[in-house]
């Protein structure tokens, strides 16, 4: 199941003793496509303390669990865990030190080790018992090696075919247990009628802050080709798939 990711943003996050916040943005790893931290505006509760909430926080069910009661999104941690732990504010752009520092504090596994999308796991799970400090340092190979994005900065860049601009970001959709962003959902414009187009990340080649763009290998026609909310893909591609299935 996939999860439209522009609907999450402003909703309330409640903790195991009470509300701690909004979702205020997304953090994802331009490397696996996958979601690293939700990013909580605290509000009034920890004034001018932004928070970090990993996947981790929200158990096996991911986002996709809302605490009836509330309406709210349920965390599974206490407000007195999330206020101690370790802040952001002194860490930014969040380094790797920051993440070893906070995997550290609650006691989960890290994700950049063990080759899965998390780690040695498909998804975000929490062992039963603390891990050992070795399994808790990042390799020194990997310490600077930060590839976290904002979904709302990257929200509203342009999408670079290999000849030419066509469209802008405006949502992703991301697999509720994974918590990987399965889809990038393209504004296309007057350039195709108005109608949303899929890119798959795989098809992404680079992002560029600097530039405002999101550079991918398919041309032009072969997002004017796909009809609306299929996934774009490459017209050589799409030839192959034929030829084989005939």
């Amino acid at each position: 199941m996939y999860q439209d990711l522009k609907q999450l943003y402003g909703r309330k996050l409640r903790a195991s003793d009470g509300e701690i916040g909004h979702v205020q943005d997304f953090y994802f790893d331009d490397l696996t496509w996958a979601i690293r931290y939700v990013v909580v505006d605290t509000g009034t509760w920890l004034t001018g303390h932004q928070v970090l909430l990993s996947p981790h926080a929200f158990g096996p069910q991911g986002f996709g669990r809302s605490d009836s009661d509330y309406g709210s999104l349920r965390v599974h941690l206490t407000r007195k865990q999330i206020a101690d732990c370790p802040s952001i504010e002194t860490h930014r752009p969040v380094s790797r030190q920051y993440e070893q520092d906070y995997f550290r504090y609650y006691g989960w596994p890290t994700y950049w080790e063990g080759g899965g999308l998390w780690g040695s796991a498909t998804f975000p799970v929490t062992p039963p018992t603390p891990l050992p400090e070795n399994l808790l340092r990042p390799e020194p190979a990997h310490r600077d090696e930060i590839h976290l994005r904002s979904t709302k900065a990257v929200t509203g860049y342009q999408i670079q075919t290999t000849d030419g601009p066509f469209g802008t970001v405006s949502d992703f959709m991301v697999e509720i247990w994974s918590w990987a962003i399965r889809e990038v959902v393209v504004e296309t414009g007057h350039w195709y009628a108005g109608k949303p187009v899929l890119i798959l990340p795989e098809h992404i080649r680079r992002i560029s802050y600097e530039e405002s763009t999101v550079s991918v290998n398919l041309t032009k026609d072969d997002l004017r080709q796909t009809t609306k909310n299929d996934v774009a893909q490459p017209a050589v591609a799409a030839v192959g798939a034929g030829d084989s299935s005939g």
